[in-house]
């Protein structure tokens, strides 16, 4: 099995509750009076939902083709990034010109899934 995937999820999982627990206690009335804790909110659970599909996929892996298998980990990997790292960006610098990059991820998100959908209809 490939480690990686399993230290990438289980990185990105942390990181997910760090930002969702200090978003709600630390930054909550900064972000609520920005009119952004709603998009950081986002953020988070995509990041959450995201790394523990990938914690999945690597529990998984041992039943699925290794390529297929490293292709819905990168699209999920790069899908968080994107997305997520999109929508903090707007919530810690206020520059709203980086809301084009998260369709990006969202598209990402959805080749994840769809590769992921093919992966298991051909095995």
């Amino acid at each position: 099995m490939k480690k990686w995937i399993g230290v990438v999820a289980a990185l990105l999982a942390g990181t997910a509750v760090a930002l969702g627990a200090f978003g709600a206690h630390a930054l909550k009335e900064s972000l609520l009076q920005a009119g952004r804790f709603d998009t950081y909110e986002t953020a988070v659970r995509y990041q959450f939902y995201h790394a523990l599909a990938l914690f999945m996929l690597y529990v998984a892996q041992r039943h699925l083709p290794w390529r297929r298998v490293q292709w819905v980990a990168v699209c999920f990997t790069l899908g968080i990034l994107l997305f997520s790292g999109s929508l903090y960006a707007i919530c810690f610098t206020g520059m709203t010109t980086w809301g084009a990059v998260a369709p990006l991820g969202g598209l990402l998100f959805m080749a994840g899934w769809l590769f992921l959908a093919f992966t298991v209809w051909k095995n």
